[in-house]
């Protein structure tokens, strides 16, 4: 064999590993690993199938370095596959064989301190195949994250599942399960989701779960400090109602899976083909579960099955779906499916617990996709802001590269005017526990110095100040337009999902005339209120009702003018300004015209020698009966001394003070003076 050959890339197989797309390499031992120097080595020597039964002293540590490549690559973990070789020999061990690769593995798995589990084994050409999993040992405030978007039609089961997973409890077919997830009141009176909800499930290094309930709740900190990797389960909403929200999780939450939940007794209905098209859309790989096969006829299942076959084989989806009934399938789907291509579906009941356990294997063998490198400048989008007692304010949301830690200071925006603060880390949590530092990949909490609630928003980022972030009024972008009822045109206004970013924005050219439904072309957006901060290769979704439209940005334009200023309207200016302004509003409200006229109307019924003074009385009553800024305050009846009841008193040869008096008796009193 020529040894003058490259080495085969990370994803090349000493056996079948997981594949990551990630550009980086994971800091397993606190030393990056550079890929110039993987590149550099010849493992040519230990490409044999049988290389694990006697390997000698410099095999042993090619070995040991190959292993901790692939588990860095993985991102912690990696699948081994004992039996196969990448010299084209016929694969399979006899049995004295495959017992002496077994316990080459143990020792090498113990030499890098990494934990080893038997996943499966299978009959070959000449033998035996065996797939074994390393996991690696992190430290306790450390663990893997993969982050996975349950989406589904509303009652297809989302919360139960999640409810029975994460606290280990069958449901009871009535909602049982659902109630410890629901975060508000009218959550649990209807039954339905309408925030974005978090979850976790734990497994430890040898793949069981350490999710143990403690009085019907569960304590995050000693999930995270016995787990090896955590699976966060982000719960959206299935009605349509709340579409907006669904793809705010699932732009701006970044999971890195997507779980479609179906009924099996509904089948695909409502939501269903939307929830799907939006994963698709953003390039989420997709994994389906059926639910409620308890409560379901055998030949009405049969027939949904059909359909969803049909619809995951179409020519929208292109995936080759795979019913998961054994370990063997779930091991073979959870190793080809960071492809893309392969769609494993799962069919689950919440009450009997039929093929839960092989759902929380195929979770305990996910890995992540997250793309991005420790050693870039960090970069944090934030999804969610709160206001602690005690704390301050405190932001939450994703990494998207880099590693920030304790006292690390970065570049907090764009406000309304694109400019960004510099503020400095107070406390960092992942999962209610304290941590040090963050990696690209995960999620956290941060609390911020010396910045208040009201300045902060959705949308906005924290990056490290070496990238000098600039932001952006307009950009450029390729779209295709999944659905529009008619065409879309130069001027249009949509809403624009990028990352957690949320903002409508006008096009204001496009490379076509017009679009329809399908068509693809070069855009020019324009944000309408502010400008953000986004980068080139970003997906974005362009939705407004029903039109739905997919795409990427093309070329961020810091230097674009911002927005013209726009005046407030004339309804909000009067309102703004006190005086007589403010009453002219109330007596608009209440249709008596304008006040001016009416007081003097009233003065000059009255016999009032001013009416300037007495339309300045009269507004002063009203203002302090009406709300602060002007509102209109219900049932509001016109005051005492109106017009009419005014020139009722003039009639009748009762005095008249010309303004409304706090004292009743003041007018009696006054009565001799105006008589005399």
């Amino acid at each position: 064999m020529n040894n003058n050959n490259p080495a085969p890339s990370p994803s090349a197989n000493v056996g079948v590993g997981i594949k990551c797309a990630r550009s980086n390499i994971f800091n397993v031992d606190g030393l990056p690993t550079q890929l110039q120097q993987q590149l550099n080595i010849d493992y040519a020597s230990i490409r044999a199938k049988d290389v694990l039964v006697n390997p000698t002293e410099a095999q042993l540590q090619l070995l040991k370095r190959r292993l901790l490549d692939r588990i860095a690559d993985s991102c912690g973990e990696t699948i081994y596959e004992i039996g196969v070789g990448e010299d084209g020999s016929d694969s399979g061990l006899n049995a004295e064989q495959f017992e002496a690769s077994m316990e080459t593995l143990r020792q090498l798995s113990v030499a890098i301190d990494a934990d080893m589990v038997k996943l499966r084994e299978r009959p070959s050409e000449k033998g035996k195949i065996g797939q074994f999993l390393l996991r690696k040992h992190i430290d306790t405030t450390d663990f893997m994250e993969i982050r996975v978007a349950v989406v589904g039609n509303v009652d297809a089961g989302k919360s139960t599942l999640l409810g029975v997973l994460t606290h280990g409890e069958l449901d009871n077919g009535r909602g049982h399960a659902r109630q410890r997830l629901f975060r508000h009141k009218h959550e649990i009176e209807s039954g339905r989701t309408s925030s974005v909800g978090n979850d976790i499930l734990g497994f430890d290094g040898i793949g069981n779960v350490v999710n143990k309930p403690d009085h019907g709740h569960l304590d995050w900190v000693k999930i995270c400090e016995k787990s090896a990797k955590v699976i966060t389960f982000i719960d959206l909403a299935g009605h349509e109602r709340y579409l907006k929200t669904t793809v705010f999780g699932m732009t701006g939450h970044a999971p890195d899976f997507g779980m479609l939940m179906i009924g099996a007794n509904a089948g695909i209905i409502g939501m269903t083909k939307e929830h799907l098209g939006l994963a698709l859309a953003l390039a989420v790989p997709v994994f389906v579960v059926v639910t409620k096969i308890d409560m379901c006829p055998p030949n009405v299942l049969q027939d949904n099955m059909k359909l969803l076959f049909k619809m995951l084989k179409s020519q929208g989806c292109r995936k080759v779906p795979v019913v998961v009934r054994t370990q063997d399938d779930v091991v073979l789907s959870a190793t080809n499916f960071v492809s893309e291509r392969l769609c494993p579906i799962f069919q689950v009941s919440n009450v009997n617990g039929d093929n839960l356990e092989l759902l929380k294997m195929f979770l305990n063998l996910l890995s992540t996709r997250m793309a991005g490198s420790e050693n870039l400048p960090a970069e944090f989008q934030i999804d969610d802001v709160y206001s602690v007692p005690g704390v301050g304010t405190v932001v939450s949301g994703t990494c998207l590269q880099g590693t920030i830690k304790l006292n690390d200071v970065l570049m907090l925006g764009p406000n309304a005017v694109g400019s960004f603060v510099s503020i400095t880390i107070k406390s960092i949590h992942r999962k209610r526990m304290n941590v040090e530092r963050v990696r690209c990949g995960q999620t956290a909490s941060f609390a911020l110095k010396k910045i208040k609630r009201a300045y902060l928003r959705k949308g906005m980022v924290m990056v490290s100040p070496e990238l000098k972030p600039q932001a952006c009024w307009e950009f450029e972008g390729e779209i295709l337009v999944l659905h529009h009822p008619t065409t879309i045109s130069a001027r249009y206004q949509a809403m624009v999902h990028c990352g957690s970013i949320r903002q409508t924005a006008s096009i204001v050219h496009m490379s076509r005339e017009c679009l329809r439904t399908g068509d693809k072309a070069h855009v020019k957006f324009r944000f309408i209120k502010q400008p953000e901060y986004i980068r080139a290769g970003q997906r974005l979704v362009f939705r407004e009702g029903r039109t739905k439209a997919v795409g990427n940005i093309l070329r961020p334009m810091p230097h674009a003018a911002a927005s013209p200023y726009r005046p407030k309207p004339a309804k909000m200016q009067s309102r703004a300004h006190n005086g007589s302004n403010s009453a002219n509003n109330q007596q608009r409200h209440n249709g008596q015209g304008s006040s001016s006229a009416a007081t003097a109307a009233a003065a000059a019924a009255a016999g009032s020698k001013d009416p300037g003074e007495d339309s300045k009385q009269n507004g002063g009553d009203r203002r302090e009966g009406s709300r602060r800024g002007g509102k209109r305050k219900r049932n509001n009846r016109p005051p005492i001394n109106s017009s009419s009841s005014m020139a009722g008193a003039g009639a009748s040869g009762a005095p008249v003070n010309g303004g409304s008096c706090s004292n009743p008796m003041e007018p009696a009193l006054s009565e001799p003076k105006q008589q005399n």
